[in-house]
């Protein structure tokens, strides 16, 4: 009998000086609440050198992002790689004043529905996606990420 929930593959590559990232499990607890289909996401935690060189070379733009997002195959089994930045998250959730691992579940998250076909490139786009990243969050028993504390 075939399971109706998702099947998530989830290798994770810690390439970063942080002390702060979380750990595989929470990663895949996050991935598979925004799971609507099967996956295997290869998810590399990087440093600002990394994140920078990889941005500008894949989307012109000379700075270290938080996440960015790889899709490889939209066939029976999506598959794709996730980079996040942990320095530019750690600054990031300072800056909001965000708690630390609510701001990685909700950047993994919002990767997650990306790599699913999710995208913000005009204002009903933007309001699903966000509309859909605040309900997984409230799931998760986090706060909503787009209210400002």
């Amino acid at each position: 009998m075939k399971s109706d929930v998702p099947k998530l593959s989830l290798t994770v590559q810690y390439v970063t000086a942080a002390q702060n990232v979380p750990t595989r499990a929470q990663f895949r607890r996050w991935f598979k609440c925004a799971l609507q289909r099967d996956v295997a996401i290869t998810l590399r935690i990087v440093d600002e050198v990394e994140g920078r060189e990889l941005n500008k070379n894949y989307r012109g733009k000379d700075y270290a992002t938080n996440v960015l997002t790889f899709v490889y195959d939209e066939a029976q089994l999506l598959s794709g790689d996730l980079v996040i930045c942990a320095p530019v998250v750690e600054q990031e959730a300072a800056a909001q004043h965000k708690d630390l691992a609510a701001h990685y579940a909700h950047l993994t998250i919002h990767a997650a529905l990306h790599l699913q076909g999710y995208d913000h490139l005009n204002e009903a786009d933007a309001i699903e996606m966000e509309a859909l990243e605040t309900a997984l969050m409230l799931k998760l028993h986090y706060p909503n990420p787009y209210q400002s504390s």
